[in-house]
This record gives C-alpha cells, structure tokens and sequence, in this order.
C-alpha cells in the first residue's frame, strides 16, 4: 500500500495553488505528519512545501507521482487549526494558501536551517542503534540520522521524551548557547585528583573539596569563582586532570530590557466588575462571544484584561493579547509580566529574528502561556486558547496591507470559534463597525463610563489657528498653547505633544515658478529630513540632497513648507530653551530596543515635552502628564478617505486621554484651521455616543461601511495606457458577471497614481449581499493569472480596504 503526501508548494508566482500528491518513502511512512514541512521536487528545482493531508490513494498514476526529498520537521510546525485556518484565509482574503501559511511562521523558520537532536537522559536508556551516535556527544545533526535510516528510532526516541529536537538556523535566528561547567559525577574520581595535587597547591585542593559536594552540578564559571574564591587558572587546571568539563548549554534569548517588580490585582469599579463577571460567565460556559469593551480612557480596560487572564491561566488554558503599535509593547508587556512572570512570551516586528524565533520556539513548545503582540500575534500557535484580547480594537494597523489581507479581529474571531472561547475588542473609541455590530448585539457591549481612580476627563481646548494669524501669530504654538506649556515647565510637570507628521518640513516649493519636488518613481512631493539635509520619498525610499536652486528655473527662493517632528523639536528649543526634549516618530525609534529606551528616560523624568507622532497616542500612561498639545488636527481631517473623521476623532480621543491619568489634573490644547468640523467639535467632550450617531448619518448618506461591504480591485502597470485598459476590462467584467445589488465605481486613479514607477487604477464595488461575489472574484484572478500576468499587469483584491 502506497502513503502520499498532500503538499502545498512554496510558489506563489503561478497558478499552482492546490495540493499536489507526492510518494512518502518507505522510511518516512511512520514519522511523516500533517504540519510538517518537506522539500520536494518541483519542476527542476526542491521547493520548501507545507503536508496538509496524507493519504492511501491517489487519483494521479502512481509512475507519475515524485517522491518527497526531505522531512524538514519531525515535530509538525502547524497544528491542525492553522491548516483550516489557512484555507478560511486563503478565501476570505483571496490569496495564495502558502501566502497564508508562511505568515503564521515566523521568519526564522522560513530560512536554511539545521535541526540538531539534543540528548535528555542517560545514554544506557536509549535503544542499542542510538547509543553508538551519543557515544561521545549529547548533539547529533538531524541528517546523521537520516543517513542511517534510524528516523524512525528517532521518532520513538521523542515520543519517550529521551532527546529533543531544536531547529538550529542558518542566516537568520541561531539558537543562543552559553559556556557553563559540568562537574564529573565520579566522587571516587574526584578524590583521586584531590589526592594528585600537590599540597602547595591550595586553591586547586579547595576547589576539588568543593566539586566533590557539587558533583554531576553543571554550573555557571562566574558562580564557581565566586563560591570557592578561586580563579579562572585554578578551574582550567582541574578541567585539564578531568576533575569537571565545558559544556554548552542553550538559554532563550530575554527580549525585555529590564526586570519588572511583582505586582497585585487592583480592586475592581463597579462596572469593572459587571464587566469581568460577564466575561467570565461566558469562559466557563466555553461560549465563542465576543465582547466590546467601551471604556473612556483611563477607565481600566487593562486590569479588566488582566484579571479575565489571571481566571483563564487558573482553568488550565492560554490568553493572546494584541496590540496595535509596537510603541506599546513594552509598556503593555511590563504589566503582564509583572503579574504573570515567566509565563509571558512577547512577539511583534522590533525584536532580532533570533528572539522572535526564541519567543515562537516556547509558545510552540508550551513554556509560556500567554503572548502579547502586533497583529501577527494572533497566529500563535497555542492549543487551548482560554481568552483572545484585542486592546485599541479601532486601529487600522490590525489590517494586513499585502498578500494574504486579513483583519486580526476577523482571526480572532475564527480562533475564538474554534476554541470555543470569548473574545475581547476593546477600546475608548471602538471602530463604527464594531459598534454597530454591538448595538445590533452581534457583539455584547460593556461600558467602563468612568475613569478608574475617578478622576475627572482632561479638560479640552480647541484654539483657532485662524484667529492666531490674524493676531499676528505666525508661529507653530498658539499663545494658550505657549502659556500652558510655560506653566507645566515651572511646576515640573510633563508635556506631551502630538504631531501627525515626521520629518522637517511636508514639502519643497520654489516660490518663483510653483515647483513643488516630486519622487521620480512616485506621484507624491518629497519630505524634506532636516538632520541628514535630504528630501526623501516615504513610500519607495527614493531620495536627493536638498538642491541650492530650482531644479526648474534656476531660482534660489526656494523653500520648506508645513510642518514635521524635527521642525517642531526646533523651535521649541527656541520658545522653551531650557526643555528637555524627546522625539519620538519613525526615525527616531529605528534601532532595536529604541522604544523602550525612549519611554523609559520619559517615564523616569528625565524628559520635560515628548513630542512625536501617532505612535504617542495611546496606550501611554505616565502619573506626571499634565499637558497635551495637539499641534495640527486638521491633517487626518482633509484625507481622501470616508473614515477620515473617524480617525481625527478617534486620534484626538485617545491623545487627550494620556493627561490627566493620575492624582493631577490633566488639560488638552487642540490646535486646528477648522474648529467647527464635527470630529473636533465632538472630541472636546471626549463623548463617543454623539460622534457615532452624527457619523452613522454621513456613512448612510453616502452609502458606506457599516452600511455597506467594500472591495477595491487595483490594477497597475509601468505603462499608464495598459493600466488603465485592464481596468476598465476589470470593471466591465465584473459589470457582466454580478447582480445589480452591486455597485461598481470606477475605473479611476488611485489616490497616488504611481508608486514605485507603476500607475495604478482602481474600481470600488459596493454590497450589501452579493453570494456571488467571492467566487467571481476568484474567476476575474483566473484570467488574470493565466493571461493578463504575462503583459506585465498587477492585479489586487482588498476585501474591506482601510484606505480608499
């Protein structure tokens, strides 16, 4: 009887995207399992290929099938859910089923690598065949035992938890190793060599006294010189007469900067606890609800988290927390971990490939129990999940931008269904989805009105730029804003300002001819970067020194216009020269561990103003800020895009809401050009209900979400005609192919009609129902794989596209 093997092959550039059937040899028949990656033949070449079943038949002629060259894992990678998981993507998103099963691992395990057996017991208890490979090492390659067609002792050997497998990567992540001191177990040995010594030689003769009571002890060599006052001569001179060895012993590498101290639960508000003794009802009756929690900032959304962990972890189950920025890692996970120590695993893009892989590693292998992260976090591959908590629901970074598009709420959701488990959405200014979805009772809402300790919400206040100018004002600080600060530097209080915006200045204007300096491959003005003296493309990376004269007409007036993080660091030097200063935006936090450094010295007091973009706004929570400044609101306010006064109140609410979070009264100064736009108005009052009512209206007027599904299909091409032909056959295709429930606008030029040398164009569709919408979409990638690719076209799909 033959075994195949179903793989998914690691090529995503054609249309191959189904399992293709290969020969399991007689030699891996027992150890293959579902999960586990192999290389196989493919074409010409061995391609990586993920097994998602195994089977005794095959419809294709068994002459035909081509074996597998190689199990990679003898321990499946993925579990069965994540199989399912991938394939529910795979049609939610429209994407590749490798793409979805790739993003579920981390990188490390994407690269070459070698696997190494490590031995767990004594040699005599292994069968026969291994002894001779553990003669005379605890580590033996994987291939060794390949070689000697011995995997499936190997397989024996595991399941007996005699040795461990460990994937030791090349390239990327490398299991971290450490030189520690094995002391012989022979205690008759060791008083031979006590007895060898010469008696001149004291500290050798202490040291071996000391061994014999530490005998089989594998020890750190600092600590042995610390306890026997010895020295490294002393230890050498031993290891040399056989007395101990140098063994290497692996450790996980610690992405936390700093020890955290012990912390207790807090006694719950009232509403805090109507909250928890919901969500609790709901874990240990295993229901899949999920619950919206609607709390003002600084109303405990976190000791609610923390508490509703502490009960899963008590069950005997797993939590996954995510966040939506990295900024917020470091504090979210200092108050996990002070509660729940150990048993805190972190993941998200600012830790080494080593330490993601070292953090995947011991959630794969159960040393942790809950995960904190970013949104790839979700993927975790934990097997009773108790709790999913998604902390600042609204954020659009919980969207995916590339291949496979998936939400880590929808993911959540899935997971909480399969594990039959609640999940949390929570947040001060939930996105108009969820809350619709939570009036309707999709979801449960529960509401924290009031803030934790009771204090009162900063008081708000909006400052007319307008009226500055005409004061005469020219400057980036309104004089309110300019007296508030004064007073929070005299009383030694902290400031935060907010900035949506980095760099120096937005762009470079010559104000003779009106030539504005635009990226070579992209439709969008350069940003100028005050610190290196270059203007810079935020999108491809291009980027030109700052030119003396115009490029267009030779004229030297030329000059910087808006404003950008580092002019605002500027000029506060000068308004306020004895503030200390920090900035914190995309430039500021590129190397590793910035983040922390950065909160930290502001946490410590070692800062007066931190000033920075979106990247501030939430999450942060200092005693000492009394101050926040809010310098331009108006710049998510003016965007192309029907959430853009979701996101400015949205943005707005959660700035305001880091000051006052203490004993100190907080106050909020919100500069802006348009006072009177309802998502300023309303965000003064910090009050969601009204926003969400007067938005509800503009959204149905204009017929989107959550009133309407949207799709954005995207076409580009390096040839603007091309471009805008596949489009339009696009739209008219799926004119012919859907109903008229569906509205197709467009086609029509992306918001920036070029990137990286590609002209883009785009059709919007708008449903409410539409069944077959998924399955013609897929038809409309058939013809594109199998025609339009070859012309050089690009062809995406966004199922609910953050950005329009």
């Amino acid at each position: 009887m033959i075994t195949v093997a179903q793989v998914i092959v690691d090529v995503a550039a054609y249309p191959v995207d189904r399992p293709f059937d290969y020969l399991v040899p007689a030699e891996m028949t027992q150890i293959i399992e579902i999960g586990s990656r192999v290389k196989v033949p493919f074409g010409p070449r061995n391609v990586l290929g993920f097994v998602v079943a195994i089977a005794n038949e095959t419809d294709v002629p068994v002459e035909k099938i081509k074996p597998v060259t190689q199990l990679l894992d003898i321990e499946p990678v993925l579990t069965h859910e994540m199989l399912e998981l991938a394939k529910w993507l795979k049609n939610e998103t429209i994407c590749y089923e490798i793409d979805a099963l790739q993003v579920m691992l981390p990188s490390a395990l994407r690269a070459k690598y070698e696997k190494i057996v490590n031995l767990q017991t004594e040699v005599e208890r292994l069968p026969e065949s291994l002894q001779e490979l553990f003669k005379t090492t605890q580590h033996v390659n994987v291939n060794v035992f390949e070689k000697n067609n011995m995997l499936n002792e190997l397989k024996q050997a595991l399941k007996n938890k005699h040795v461990t497998i460990e994937n030791i990567v090349k390239q990327k992540g490398k299991v971290k190793e450490v030189r520690k001191v094995q002391i012989i177990e022979n205690v008759q040995k060791l008083t031979e060599i006590h007895q060898q010594i010469s008696n001149r030689a004291k500290k050798q003769k202490q040291l071996v006294e000391w061994m014999q009571s530490h005998s089989g002890e594998i020890m750190d060599p600092e600590v042995i010189y610390k306890e026997t006052n010895s020295s490294p001569q002393v230890l050498n001179t031993l290891i040399e007469l056989g007395a101990a060895s140098f063994v290497k012993q692996e450790i996980y590498r610690d992405p936390f900067a700093k020890e955290v101290q012990k912390t207790d639960f807090l006694n719950l508000t009232e509403e805090q606890s109507v909250a928890l003794n919901q969500i609790t009802r709901a874990i240990d009756q295993k229901q899949p609800e999920t619950f919206l929690l609607h709390g003002v900032t600084g109303s405990g959304k976190t000791e609610v988290y923390l508490q509703t962990i502490a009960k899963v972890l008590s069950d005997g189950k797993e939590a996954i927390v995510l966040v939506p920025e990295i900024s917020l890692t470091p504090q979210m996970t200092e108050r996990f971990r002070s509660r729940f120590g150990e048993l805190v695993a972190v993941m998200h893009s600012g830790l080494s490939v080593g330490e993601k892989y070292d953090e995947w590693r011991k959630i794969h292998q159960g040393k942790v129990k809950v995960v904190v992260g970013a949104r790839s976090a979700v993927f975790a591959p934990f097997e009773n999940v108790g709790i999913i908590i998604l902390d600042e629901e609204h954020e659009s970074t919980y969207k995916q931008e590339d291949s496979p598009r998936y939400h880590a709420r929808d993911v959540a959701i899935r997971r909480g269904k399969h594990h039959q488990c609640p999940v949390i959405l929570g947040s001060a200014t939930p996105s108009l989805e969820s809350f619709a979805r939570a009036k309707k009772n999709v979801y449960t809402l529960l509401n924290l009105k009031e803030r934790a300790l009771k204090q009162s919400m900063p008081k708000v206040e909006i400052v007319d730029m307008r009226e500055e100018l005409k004061k005469g004002n020219r400057s980036m600080f309104s004089l309110n804003l300019v007296e508030s600060i004064q007073q929070r530097l005299d009383r030694k209080e902290q400031i935060v300002l907010f900035l949506n915006r980095r760099g120096y200045s937005s762009f470079v204007l010559c104000r003779d001819c009106g030539t504005v300096l635009q990226c070579e491959n992209c439709d969008i003005s350069l940003t100028y970067h005050r610190k290196n003296e270059k203007c810079k493309c935020h999108y491809c990376g291009y980027e030109i020194h700052v030119p003396k004269t115009c490029p267009q007409c030779q004229s030297d007036h030329i000059r910087f216009f808006g404003t950008g993080t580092q002019k605002v660091e500027e000029e506060l030097a000068k308004f306020f020269p004895g503030a200390r200063v920090l900035r914190m935006d995309v430039d500021t936090t590129r190397t590793k561990g910035s983040h922390e450094q950065l909160l930290q010295a502001f946490g410590d007091g070692k800062a007066d103003i931190l000033l920075g973009t979106q990247m501030i706004a939430k999450g942060l929570d200092y005693p000492n800020i009394t101050l926040v400044g809010v310098l331009s609101a108006d710049t998510s306010l003016h965007l192309p895009d029907f959430r853009a006064a979701e996101k400015t109140f949205q943005l707005l609410t959660q700035v305001s809401g880091r000051a006052g979070r203490h004993e100190k009264p907080g106050e909020v100064v919100v500069q802006t050009y348009t006072p009177e736009h309802y998502a300023i108005q309303l965000s003064q009052a910090q009050d969601y209900e009204p926003f969400y009512e007067r938005e509800m209206y503009m959204r149905h007027q204009a017929g989107y979400p959550p009133y309407y599904y949207l799709a954005l299909i995207q076409v580009s091409h390096e040839d603007v005609l091309m471009a805008a032909d596949y489009a339009g056959k696009a739209a008219e295709w799926l004119r012919s192919q859907l109903s008229y429930n569906v509205s197709i606008i467009g086609p029509t030029a992306a918001g920036i009609s070029r990137l990286q040398n590609r002209y883009r164009y785009q059709c919007l569709l708008k449903y409410k129902v539409e069944p077959d919408l998924i399955p013609t979409l897929l038809q409309l990638i058939k013809i594109y794989r199998s025609d339009w690719i070859k012309k050089g076209i690009n062809l995406s799909i966004d199922l609910d596209p953050n950005m329009i």
